[in-house]
């Protein structure tokens, strides 16, 4: 995989500044101030460049596009960030934590109001960012907002199940759902807004006071939305950080004043943060991270289906997704037609630059991962494997093009590694319980794609995942949506389920306010609902 290969790739992927149409450029964002206990608190010290994964062409070669800068904050400015969550919740009376579900149902429409009018630069900023399709780009950010509406109104159905008192043995209650606290938000790159907020508005319509860590990659694309989270919601409700995360995580957790670890990424970190918390029983963890789903083709499926969603499956945002399909066994009497088939339609991708028409195939975000997908494709060839479709691995600077990669066996990195990028290792099978057996004896346990015609053989496979692997999914590719599905896995994969009707209750906790049913706490509670005195207990029906 190197630059100076004979491919038909070679000098057509990065385009000189000139090409570049006007209404997809940017200017250069230097960001100068984060958002802190309310205030967007100018920055003077030293600053992090943030470089495109789209390269430009100059005399001196291939160079990655400056886009800007954010702040290099430390860990004084993170522990500043850290006091302001736990002030702005203070122990639960602060003014965001009290204030009444419609209440803060206001502050939120009025925060995707405020992001709505920031649509347009945040796309653009996706696109140069990570390096993520127009189309793609675009939907991230609206199914973002779509994601937004549905919490609401999964709230305003939460809270009208509440609204009313329950009898029982003699007592009477009113059950709601309480905030937990200070909750730490960091998520990945690949997916830098939709993401994070599928963990951080559920986090923070429930009450809850917010540090956000930005994402090493994607960073830029919420710099617009700062002046959003300092107009809707009280001060101290949301805090920033920024800087390198071994730095200035190590001491926030170490603090014990985190209530909620919601994280995205790998599990090794994960284990390392829970670990650094002194009082790990207090701390509650909201995890996706490692994933190696695997599509199994058997002798009766249909392959123009089975070509269709695991190219789809293994490429969307050239396989940097968590859900992708990443590793698929084939049935070997169908293996031969399969990849016939596989390589044909991998070869007819579109690459270039994201805003470029019907492109699929784009530059990669982060610097190191090109040659750690030359890595995985030594390995494979050394052990046997080969490259079968025409520029597969083919990497100029940024961008690798995709690999299919047969046949894949149990001694190869691209059989246990999750390779987060554009390459599809193909593992071919005799008995339909050698892929059972990769996933029993696998780490990870989110996802598994069945491609197969035949009643019985589903069933057989439908029953052997459901209790290996979190969803199951027949004759279609992985995926995470739609948002009001439940969203976990096993093992090493995940911890706790998000939805949207999931996440609410995943960031908060049931409280309840019981009482002997008496005459007298009969009309005691009667006067606190009547006289809206408590902003707990109340039977308002919010439409």
């Amino acid at each position: 995989m190197d630059s100076q290969q004979n491919s038909p790739l070679q000098g057509k992927i990065f385009k000189t500044e000139s090409e570049i149409p006007d209404e997809f450029k940017v200017e250069e964002i230097h960001q100068k101030t984060y958002l802190l206990n309310g205030e967007l608190v100018e920055w003077n010290g030293e600053v992090l460049e943030l470089y495109s994964p789209i390269c430009i062409p100059t005399e001196n070669g291939l160079q990655r596009k400056l886009l800007g800068s954010v702040p290099n904050t430390g860990v004084k400015e993170a522990l500043e960030a850290l006091d302001a969550s736990v002030n702005a919740y203070d122990n639960g009376f602060g003014e965001w934590p009290k204030m009444p579900v419609e209440g803060r149902i206001k502050c939120m429409q009025k925060f995707v109001y405020l992001m709505g009018e920031q649509r347009d630069l945040i796309i653009k900023l996706l696109m140069w960012e990570i390096g993520k399709t127009l189309p793609d780009s675009t939907k991230e950010f609206d199914r973002t907002v779509d994601y937004i509406n549905q919490t609401i109104d999964a709230l305003k159905d939460l809270d009208r199940e509440s609204s009313r008192f329950e009898q029982a043995e003699g007592t009477i209650a009113q059950i709601r759902r309480a905030p937990l606290g200070v909750v730490l938000s960091m998520g990945p790159f690949n997916y830098p807004l939709n993401e994070i907020f599928t963990t951080l508005i559920p986090a923070l319509i429930m009450g809850n006071t917010i540090l956000f860590k930005l994402p090493k990659h994607g960073v830029l694309a919420h710099y617009p939305l700062l002046n959003a989270f300092k107009e809707a919601f009280p001060k101290g409700t949301v805090n920033t950080l920024y800087g390198k995360g071994a730095e200035i995580i190590t001491p926030i957790m170490e603090s014990g004043k985190v209530n909620v670890l919601a994280f995205i990424g790998s599990s090794k970190v994960a284990n390392g943060l829970k670990k650094l918390h002194p009082k790990v029983n207090r701390l509650r963890a909201i995890l996706s991270l490692d994933a190696k789903n695997a599509a199994i083709v058997t002798k009766h499926a249909d392959l123009d289906v089975a070509v269709s969603e695991c190219l789809l499956g293994a490429l969307s945002f050239n396989g940097q997704r968590c859900t992708a399909l990443k590793l698929i066994f084939v049935q070997q009497e169908i293996a031969e037609e399969f990849n016939k088939r596989l390589t044909a339609a991998v070869s007819q991708l579109k690459a270039g630059l994201p805003w470029e028409q019907n492109v699929k195939i784009t530059p990669l975000p982060e610097v190191n991962k090109p040659s750690y997908l030359k890595e995985c494709l030594d390995d494979a060839i050394a052990k046997g494997a080969k490259i079968l479709n025409e520029n597969g691995g083919y990497n100029e600077e940024s961008f690798v093009f995709p690999s299919v990669v047969f046949p894949v066996t149990p001694e190869m990195k691209l059989y246990h590694e999750e390779q987060f990028g554009p390459i599809i290792p193909v593992v071919p099978f005799e008995d339909i319980q050698d892929p059972i057996d990769y996933q029993i004896n696998a780490s990870h346990g989110m996802q598994v794609s069945i491609f197969s015609e035949e009643p019985r053989e589903v069933s057989l496979l439908i029953d052997s995942f459901v209790n290996l692997v979190s969803r199951v999914n027949i004759n279609c590719q992985a995926q995470r949506g739609p948002d009001v599905f439940p969203f976990t896995g096993r093992k090493d994969s995940a911890e706790g389920t998000l939805s949207v009707f999931d996440a609410l209750r995943s960031f908060s906790i049931r409280s309840l306010v019981a009482a002997k049913i008496t005459p007298a706490n009969k009309k005691l509670l009667n006067t606190i609902v009547k006289d809206h005195d408590s902003s707990f207990l109340s039977t308002d029906y919010i439409f």
